[in-house]
């Protein structure tokens, strides 16, 4: 089965500045990405309709079977109701539109016109609208990709003795993990530990939570419910309803919780983030559509962080900041609770990280893990480079 998972102008913005440098359905949300989701569920290999700057990278289909809403995540109902679509059905929950069956690919315009029949899904479904929720649907999400990929499957056994698990049956181990002397609570929550992953002495990881490939929770850390490392992440401290989506580090001591951190991203030591304000009141975060604060209705939210941005140490993030791509944050005090793409401070002066001053960071990065910022990256992040100058909106330009 050929599927085109669809990005919807509107959400694309309101997913910012995640989106930036990714189609919505490549956001990670539970222990999969929203593209692996619905392959595994379809056993498909999906294309995208994205934003033309990013198709060198992303890549599309002349033909397809399945129109699918990338801000939709499958389940076994919805996924169900979607195969027994007939040809010219178009799927909505509500003003939603989810699916359409259709032998030729079609710009979204084309697939939500009268010329579709409509059908009217009754289920409920989980759509990522906004930045918070990929963390608000976190531990749902777990659940149903732990039951998804685990399914008939015998997880690998522990063999450290010195390692503590509370209701194995929840806990499943891929090839090539390692775990030391650590403690796993899956008591009210699945437990995933993926291949090649290591757990580091002393962690204390509670259920629901999910360890990627070939990623690391360094000695002593405090992994809490509804979290996500994503693939080669190094993370340390505690860390709490937050989603790492890959090769992000955060090494040391200090709390993030409520977040979302992008790929490429390095939180210093000791950086810590804000997710409850004071009053209690609702947390509002920058919004890219109205360009301005809006209310996410939520009394947690944290940090959200765009790709390969960086912060020092002893970083203090406010609550429901909104740091963009490539920014590189700096400084006593508390930055900005919104932080442009390709900030270079943030606390007091903020000027613009030069481009090839930020290019040259990400090759820096990535060489250590012996990967190179391929051509479609860097094409990608010009755009996002002029795309977001609107944002900067100081006069001062550095070299640094």
């Amino acid at each position: 089965m050929k599927i085109t998972l669809l990005d919807l102008p509107d959400i694309r913005q309101n997913l910012l500045p995640l989106t930036f440098t990714r189609p919505i359905a490549n956001i990670r949300v539970g222990i999969l990405r929203i593209s692996e989701k619905w392959e595994e569920r379809l056993n498909a290999k999906a294309s995208y309709i994205t934003e033309p700057y990013l198709s060198n990278k992303f890549s599309s289909a002349d033909q397809t079977e399945l129109l699918i809403n990338a801000a939709v995540c499958p389940d076994t109902k919805l996924v169900d109701t979607i195969k027994s679509l007939k040809e010219g059905d178009a799927l909505y929950h509500e003003s939603t539109f989810v699916a359409a069956k259709s032998n030729n690919r079609h710009n979204y315009g084309d697939a939500i016109s009268t010329t579709f029949n409509k059908v009217v899904y009754q289920g409920e479904i989980v759509t990522i609208n906004h930045s918070w929720d990929i963390f608000s649907n976190n531990g749902q999400e777990i659940k149903n990709d732990f039951d998804l990929l685990t399914q008939r499957r015998k997880s690998k056994e522990i063999v450290d003795p010195h390692t503590i698990v509370y209701n194995p049956g929840n806990v499943f181990i891929e090839e090539g993990a390692k775990l030391k002397a650590c403690i796993l609570n899956a008591e009210n929550g699945p437990i995933y530990i993926g291949k090649n992953a290591q757990i580091h002495e002393g962690a204390i990881i509670s259920g629901p939570t999910v360890i990627c490939e070939s990623a690391h929770v360094n000695q002593g850390a405090k992994i809490r419910v509804n979290s996500t490392i994503g693939p080669y992440c190094k993370v340390g401290g505690e860390v709490s309803n937050a989603v790492f989506f890959g090769y992000s580090n955060k090494g040391h001591d200090g709390y993030l919780g409520n977040a979302v951190i992008g790929e490429w991203c390095n939180l210093g030591a000791d950086t810590n983030n804000s997710n409850l304000k004071n009053n209690y009141t609702s947390v509002k975060v920058w919004d890219y559509t109205s360009e301005k604060f809006k209310d996410t209705g939520l009394q947690f939210c944290g940090l959200i962080m765009g790709d390969h941005a960086k912060c020092a140490i002893n970083t203090m993030f406010n609550t429901g900041t909104v740091v963009g791509v490539a920014a590189n944050i700096f400084g006593a005090g508390f930055p900005k609770n919104f932080l442009p793409s390709f900030s270079w401070g943030g606390v007091g002066k903020t000027v613009t990280f030069a481009y090839r001053k930020a290019l040259e960071t990400a090759e820096a990065m990535m060489s250590r893990r012996k990967l190179e910022l391929s051509e479609a990256d860097r094409e990608i992040m010009q755009e996002v480079f002029n795309r977001t100058a609107q944002y900067r909106t100081w006069e001062v330009k550095s070299d640094k």
